[in-house]
């Protein structure tokens, strides 16, 4: 067994920030200590050149830099000295103080210096260029400074990290300390700095327990907001209770009395439906709210009627090399008639086609058109179809960090996306809130095309959007239905159809594009998708392993999980190599040459693709690690949509191996052949839409490695991931 390495305290001056990230705080610091210059590595936010700290950490070898200090935690004291006050105002630690006005202050105050600062800031005036105002600015400075640290000291002995010390200060302010104190619970509200169980262990620490109240409101939030993430937009009352009740050890009058008091102070939104009461969190329900109004106002007030006739579109099809079928042309019709339309479909029936000629229609009309996609590779792969460049919606909506570093978007209903007619795909992969946000920048007037396949899995994030509006009857639909015949030629699409209608694939056909390798032990089966990733397909087709070839995973758990697969694989088709920087984080092995994934949205990274520049990876993304940099810490990525990222390797636990990935994760995806490991898939993972969604990922080449009775199990499931939501009763009523 590993054994802990042991904590010692080094005291010592800060001699230089040799690095430090603004957005985790993760910092590089030499010390100056019992004559020796330490180098010191952690979270160690506002610390500046002269101050005293005492660390508490461990040594450790870097392969790169030797031997430095690993700080686990740290105390900082003002400097004591002439000689140190002149170092720490001479850093820029305080605006408006550079190193020859550090020089004139400490001349003139010495040992008092931080005193005047603080205390009589009037007296600064006395040196040459400080205004009575810049002097204000000064100690304005220092004492934010130093309030900062307060904090700080004032939290991490709850166990809160630096950089949440650093967020919270952001949010409550001076007096962080004593809200927290009264309150713990507000850090799991609306800031959602920590999880509901890390308030418990917090409140559990207080003299003075919080009030019930606090509790029993933060228990009931946190249970809506977990479901959130099980794609639940609202959930009934009469199981919040229940819930309630387990989580908090409280009387289900305690918890009803509770939710009123929430209700009536707009902290939880109560909605009738079905004849049941649901709840939901307030800005949940203004997003579903949210679509429902704009859909119905678009439908009811749509932009200039137009008339596709058929002529028209028969020229479109000559220009095009194309004959439409029926509702293919029902769908470049019904686009140019109404404000908004939904074209659906599965593989095969000629969604692209149909897009394909209402771009054309519209181009005729020297309409501004605008195509995206919920996510990079959704966008590239649209792009490539159609011809037409295809963002994704967070660049469309150009998305910026807000105050509170809330994520907030340039596009709205103030700034409207210019644009006649604007194209969605993948609409399926795309949650309520996004969705919100997307039709607030869209203005009347626009023509509105949502492309999807309803029987796709829905969104990672809450709601069920296409499904519900589908379901509604408040929009106009065109459901291609016809499998074209060149799309007949192949089996990944005939039995991709079969799986949703029921019917077991066929399975026996070794002359096509759809193979079922029957291996009922686990252990024996990821041994064969590793082989199948290193040795034969490569070999057989000529696909590359890491560019070409995808392990669809249902589960990240078991011998066929993407957890134990990505290390089987890495080890395969990355091994070590003495030419081969790696790293850990988070206990997570990076080499490389790695394919990974982001796992979270993160807005603030900076990435280049070309001339062209922006920040924000999304979750889902893939790349690969062309360099990892020790020294400047951080590694280079390039991803599959073209962009360049320097990725700071403090973030580096928001990735994750790729070379297998949830089929959750693939959502919005096409590979040319997917290999999908089904020997040990856990029962509530075993159901139709999950195998159909797989099986559309491959373009070329589809492989199921694994059981078949677990195979038949899925195709009989038909139980839809059902979702509570509001979306669709709001359709209705609008």
């Amino acid at each position: 067994m590993k054994q802990e390495p042991e904590y010692i305290q080094i005291t010592g001056i800060v001699e230089e920030i040799v690095f430090q990230n603004s957005t985790n705080a993760f910092t590089v610091i030499d010390v100056s200590s019992g004559g020796e210059l330490v180098t010191a590595v952690g979270e160690l936010p506002e610390i500046t050149v002269g101050e005293k700290v005492v660390l508490t950490g461990s040594w450790d070898m870097h392969q790169s830099f030797g031997r430095q200090f690993r700080v686990m935690r740290f105390e900082r004291y003002m400097p004591d000295t002439a000689a140190q006050f002149l170092k720490y105002l001479s850093s820029g630690a305080i605006k408006g103080i550079g190193p020859k006005t550090a020089a004139y202050i400490v001349e003139r105050f010495g040992d008092n210096t931080f005193n005047v600062i603080e205390n009589e800031p009037d007296r600064l005036t006395f040196i040459k260029g400080i205004s009575k105002d810049k002097a204000k600015l000064i100690s304005a400075e220092f004492k934010k400074q130093f309030a900062v640290r307060t904090v700080i000291l004032g939290l991490e002995k709850y166990g809160l990290t630096p950089s949440e010390c650093i967020r919270i200060f952001k949010k409550l302010g001076v007096n962080a300390v004593e809200i927290i104190e009264e309150n713990p619970y507000i850090l799991c509200g609306d800031a959602e700095i920590i999880s509901f169980e890390r308030a418990e262990k917090i409140a559990g620490q207080l003299q003075t327990p919080p009030m019930p109240k606090h509790r029993l409101r933060a228990g009931i939030t946190h249970i809506i907001r977990y479901n959130l993430a099980n794609g639940h937009t609202c959930l009934p009352r009469k199981k919040v209770l229940p819930l309630s009740c387990e989580l908090l050890n409280v009387s289900e009058d305690e918890a009803d009395e509770s939710i009123d008091e929430m209700i009536l102070n707009k902290m939880l939104v109560s909605f009738p439906m079905h004849e049941k009461e649901f709840l939901a969190l307030p800005e949940i329900y203004a997003a579903e709210h949210t679509i429902a109004e704009k859909l119905s106002l678009f439908c009811k007030f749509s932009a200039s009627d137009m008339m596709a006739a058929d002529d028209e579109i028969d020229r479109i099809e000559k220009e095009n090399k194309i004959a439409y079928e029926s509702r293919q042309r029902e769908a470049i019709r019904l686009s140019a008639h109404g404000g908004v339309l939904v074209l659906t479909g599965g593989p095969g029936t000629g969604k692209t086609t149909a897009v394909k000629g209402i771009i054309r229609f519209f181009e005729r009309k020297n309409m501004e058109i605008l195509l995206a996609a919920p996510t990079g590779r959704a966008a590239k792969r649209m792009s490539e179809l159609t011809g037409y460049d295809a963002k994704t919606i967070h660049r469309l909506l150009e998305v910026e960090w807000g105050d509170g570093d809330k994520v907030t978007f340039k596009r709205d209903h103030l700034n409207p996306l210019e644009a006649d007619v604007i194209i969605l795909d993948e609409v399926s992969m795309v949650d309520v809130q996004l969705f919100a946000h997307f039709l607030d920048a869209v203005r009347f007037g626009c023509r509105l095309i949502l492309v999807g396949d309803s029987d796709q899995l829905p969104a990672v994030g809450a709601g069920n959007v296409l499904g519900d509006i589908i379901a509604s009857d408040a929009v106009p639909v065109v459901r291609l239905t016809e499998i074209f015949r060149q799309a007949k030629e192949s089996l990944i699409v005939t039995n991709a159809h079969d799986v949703i209608e029921g019917k077991m694939p066929v399975l026996d056909s070794h002359n096509n594009d759809f193979f079922f390798l029957q291996r009922e032990n686990p252990l024996s089966a990821s041994e064969t998708v590793a082989g199948l990733c290193t040795e034969r397909l490569p070999k057989a087709y000529g696909y590359s392993p890491t560019a070409d070839i995808q392990v669809l995973c249902p589960s990240r758990k078991g011998d066929c999980g993407t957890i134990n697969l990505n290390r089987r694989l890495q080890a395969a088709l990355n091994p070590p190599d003495e030419k081969k920087a790696e790293c850990k984080v988070a206990g997570r092995l990076f080499r490389c040459g790695d394919k990974v994934m982001q796992i979270k949205n993160n807005y603030d990274i900076p990435w280049s693709k070309g001339a062209e520049s922006g920040s924000g990876l999304f979750n889902g993304d893939i790349g690969v690690i062309e360099e990892i940099n020790l020294k400047n810490e951080c590694l280079l990525l390039s991803f599959d949509d073209g962009k360049e990222v320097t990725y700071p390797l403090a973030s580096a636990s928001e990735l994750e191996l790729a070379y297998a990935v949830t089929v959750h994760k693939s959502q919005g995806s096409e590979y040319d052949a997917v290999i999908m490991p089904l020997s040990d898939a856990p029962p509530k993972l075993l159901y139709r839409n999950l195998l159909y969604t797989a099986i559309t990922r491959a373009k070329k080449l589809m492989i199921i490695v694994g059981s078949k009775s677990r195979l038949e199990r899925m195709v009989e499931n038909n139980r839809q991931n059902k979702r509570y939501s509001m979306l669709k009763t709001m359709l209705e009523q609008e």
